[in-house]
């Protein structure tokens, strides 16, 4: 079983993103609100998933398997209703950490993002974010993306 620790922020103003790699990514919930886990099909680029995650903020389960794009078809038409749109810059911060900034599209189009991921929960407590971060929403419920597929933006 893995485990995913990461916090999470919404964007306080735009950082240089020409050194940050670029995927196109869309993806839908399986699970419907309510539901213990959530279980998401993702495409980012060629590549497709099936990523089953636990309950939590900070920390919290996560278990992902790459799966073909025919099965990806097969169980896309189910996430209706239920699916974000997004470009994933990823790229690296002063002090070694990596960052996942999240530019959504469609009905979500303008919300910013931005991810760090860590080995440890000490790491994650530890982390001082620079200043293009803005307000932390780790623990916000409401800026998860199953959340934001089901509700829309907060």
């Amino acid at each position: 079983m893995g485990q995913e620790i990461e916090r999470k922020f919404l964007v306080q103003s735009m950082p240089d993103l020409s050194q940050a790699k670029a995927a196109e990514i869309r993806q839908g919930y399986l699970t419907a609100p309510g539901d213990s886990v959530e279980l998401r099909l993702r495409q980012k680029g060629a590549l497709h998933f099936l990523t089953l995650k636990g309950e939590g903020d900070v920390v919290r389960r996560e278990d992902e398997a790459e799966i073909t794009a025919e099965v990806f078809e097969t169980f896309w038409p189910a996430t209706e209703g239920r699916r974000v749109e997004k470009t994933r810059y990823t790229g690296a911060l002063p002090g070694g950490w990596d960052y996942e900034f999240d530019v959504f599209a469609g009905a979500l189009d303008g919300l910013c993002m931005v991810e760090v991921e860590f080995p440890d929960e000490e790491a994650a407590n530890g982390f001082t974010p620079p200043d293009w971060f803005g307000a932390e929403v780790s623990k916000d419920k409401r800026y998860k993306n199953r959340s934001l597929a089901i509700d829309g933006r907060p």
